[in-house]
């Protein structure tokens, strides 16, 4: 423990006050130091990715109660959370080229300029070092959201006043209304996104809607807007056709990046409220009411995957060797039968759980894959494939490239050189050279038979 009075009262030495100041200065950043540390080994580590440190960033600290329900949702199950006010001069994401925090939610749609150091290159550069981010945006969504959000393949619509509007898929409520409310229920289907629980209920919705940049492979609708939708000002008439409209309109999207970075991105702030979570719904033109909306589940189901919790595989043990043998060799010959395994395991938000699956291949590649085949599992994680190592030599890899739809991808390579055979090492004959055999053999009792008739023949 650090003595502070004896160091400051004690000691003759300090009784300068320049020498105070700097006792004072060390010991704030001993302390500095001290918390960084902590805050470093409470983050995502590859053995338990969801033990994790998010920073939520709020408009107005109301929406830390009005959102109470998702926030206490993700506390329960092991994230500690940093709230802040988006304007905040201490905002920083990292600190002495390391950062503090795995995830960011920013629930601050109105914001034009963040505090702190934060801003839009600090927040792409979060994603870039594999953290993940929430974004929530509104009616009222700032040019800063919007920003983030193109950059990551995301365009909101660019009319400031536009809103969704549908009126044939609308949330039936105690008063008409303008339609702008709601009851979506286009889903993506996967279990590894959504969960393997079905989302009965439709989710209420008010807010603005995006479209996907076709440039970009890695974000996918999540949930989509009804084909009679569309976006536009919900007070005025429309002048001209609205630029976004059914299907192609999609409420929330996420993105996966290719080191394994989630983002989310949602049109509606309400979304996550609580008020939403505990309405009930009604969807027009249907006769199914439902005490509660779907947004709970569908939010929870949500921040599951894009935390890690779910979706997030490891692959270990990777072995190679002949078949017969345990070693790993360091160079294979030629037509050698070999064995190569992998052990793939997928996070189920507490441990390890064996992942399986039926279309993990392996590669054995050297400029191109020669050999691609499907591996065989045993059900317990473990994945294995025997083939033959083709008859070229050169250095080659077992390489296994595996991307599904909402699982992190898995990029293995080992390097490996093949050799021909030695000169020993050929068999005496070589059943695809008998012909030649075959021709040598026959030109020379040809010859033999030729001469003896030559030689006593009258």
């Amino acid at each position: 423990m650090f003595k502070v009075p004896t160091l400051l009262g004690s000691d003759p030495t300090l009784k300068n006050p320049k020498t105070k100041t700097m006792a004072k200065f060390s010991i704030a950043i001993v302390f500095t130091s001290i918390s960084l540390l902590i805050a470093l080994t409470h983050s995502f580590s590859i053995e338990k990715p969801t033990d994790r440190r998010i920073l939520v960033l709020l408009d107005d600290l109301a929406l830390k109660s009005s959102h109470s329900i998702f926030f206490n949702s993700l506390q329960a199950r092991g994230f500690e959370l940093d709230f802040k006010l988006s304007d905040d001069p201490k905002i920083a994401l990292q600190r002495y080229g390391q950062h503090l925090y795995d995830g960011l939610v920013l629930f601050t749609p109105t914001t034009e300029r963040f505090g702190g150091s934060l801003d839009v290159a600090a927040i792409l550069d979060f994603v870039d070092s594999g953290k993940d981010l929430i974004v929530a945006a509104d009616a009222s969504a700032s040019d800063l959201i919007r920003n983030i959000a193109a950059e990551c393949g995301v365009d909101f619509d660019e009319d400031p006043s536009a809103v969704v509007i549908d009126h044939g898929s609308y949330a039936v409520s105690g008063s008409e209304g303008d339609h702008t409310l709601i009851a979506a229920d286009d889903f993506i289907q996967s279990d590894v996104l959504l969960g393997s629980t079905i989302i009965k209920a439709p989710v209420l919705f008010k807010g603005i809607g995006h479209s996907l940049n076709p440039a970009n492979s890695l974000v996918l609708k999540v949930l989509s807007a009804s084909p009679s939708a569309y976006s536009a000002n919900p007070k005025s008439k429309l002048s001209t056709p609205p630029s976004l409209t059914g299907s192609s309109i999609s409420l929330v999207s996420v993105v996966q990046a290719r080191n394994n970075a989630r983002v989310v991105f949602s049109g509606s702030l309400d979304l996550f409220s609580n008020k939403f979570f505990k309405s009930p719904v009604q969807k027009a033109g249907s006769s199914n009411k439902y005490a509660k909306s779907g947004n709970e589940q569908f939010v929870t189901e949500l921040s599951k995957w894009v935390f890690h919790e779910r979706g997030h595989l490891k692959a270990v043990n990777v072995r190679h060797h002949r078949v017969g043998e345990t070693d790993e060799p360091a160079i294979y010959r030629i037509n050698d039968d070999l064995q190569y395994s992998v052990e793939i395991y997928e996070w189920s938000g507490s441990s390890w759980e064996p992942y399986i699956a039926n279309d993990v291949q392996i590669q054995f590649y050297m400029m191109s894959p020669y050999v691609l085949k499907t591996m065989s599992t045993n059900k317990k994680g473990l994945y294995h494939a025997s083939f033959k190592v083709p008859d070229v030599y050169g250095v080659f890899q077992f390489k296994v490239e595996y991307q599904r739809l909402g699982y992190t991808s898995l990029s293995l390579a080992k390097q490996i050189p093949v050799r021909p055979f030695r000169h020993n090492e050929y068999e005496r004959f070589i059943p695809t050279a008998f012909p030649y055999y075959g021709a040598s053999f026959s030109t020379m009792a040809a010859f033999f038979i030729f001469s003896f008739v030559y030689l006593y023949s009258k």
